[in-house]
């Protein structure tokens, strides 16, 4: 799986559901395009979020993801996601729209029919399957930020990750928590890291932040190496 495939060019539809503020910014993109046209830069213009489709038992999850798409919204920052209105996902897709700004939802058919995508955001795309949302939500995005989720919030991370390890993409990985959710994760990578698993090149490609500020800054960090950059070696895969 790599992240230049995949484009929904059988199964996706661009659709301007925006109601209300968020509707000035919906634009219909084709397939496989994003808005910011390039890797993360200076002036961030679009970050794909991975978030849980609960709410947690913690409201410090859903009051989190709150302030990142608040923060997203009065900043100019597109929020591409997985189009679920409910738990993280819903408290994060709720405040842009209420802020006014501009959120692109990406989604199986299949999960689509089990009316689990919402339909009020600014851009709805729906694709094939699971393998296309991913590529997709690469290609719109200009960086990746991880919140507080289950087994489909880290597939997604670990996925980007893998991808960056292989020099598939560039562009930033930041981890979002303010209450230690992902400090045991943290300390595995650093496990895997001292077990010869990853290089500490490869390990610095997540990041961790505590506040919403300190990881919009990570993700608007200019890109790392280069997608033309030798593949990491055996040793490190």
């Amino acid at each position: 799986m790599t992240p230049d495939i995949g484009h929904g060019h059988s199964h996706s539809h661009s659709q301007g559901h925006g109601h209300g503020p968020a509707a000035r910014a919906a634009t219909a993109y084709p397939a496989g395009a994003g808005p910011e046209g390039g890797p993360a830069g200076p002036a961030l213009k679009s970050l794909c979020v991975f978030c849980g489709a609960g709410a947690g038992v913690r409201p410090t999850h859903v009051q989190l993801a709150a302030r990142v798409g608040q923060a997203c919204a009065r900043r100019g920052i597109r929020v591409v996601y997985g189009a679920g209105g409910v738990g993280v996902m819903g408290a994060l897709s709720d405040a842009v729209l209420a802020e006014g700004g501009s959120i692109t939802g990406v989604i199986p058919q299949a999960l689509m029919d089990r009316e689990y995508g919402r339909h009020d955001l600014t851009e709805l795309r729906i694709v094939g399957s699971m393998h296309e949302r991913k590529a997709l939500m690469h290609s719109l995005s200009g960086a990746f930020l991880a919140l507080p989720g289950g087994y489909g919030t880290l597939e997604e991370l670990f996925e980007i990750t893998a991808w960056a390890q292989l020099r598939l993409h560039h562009k930033r990985i930041v981890l979002l928590d303010d209450g230690g959710f992902f400090n045991p994760l943290s300390r595995m990578l650093d496990h895997a890291r001292d077990e010869g698993f990853l290089s500490d090149a490869d390990r610095q490609l997540v990041q961790h932040a505590k506040s919403v500020d300190d990881a919009l800054r990570l993700a608007a960090l200019p890109p790392g190496p280069s997608a033309e950059s030798p593949a990491v070696g055996p040793a490190q895969t």
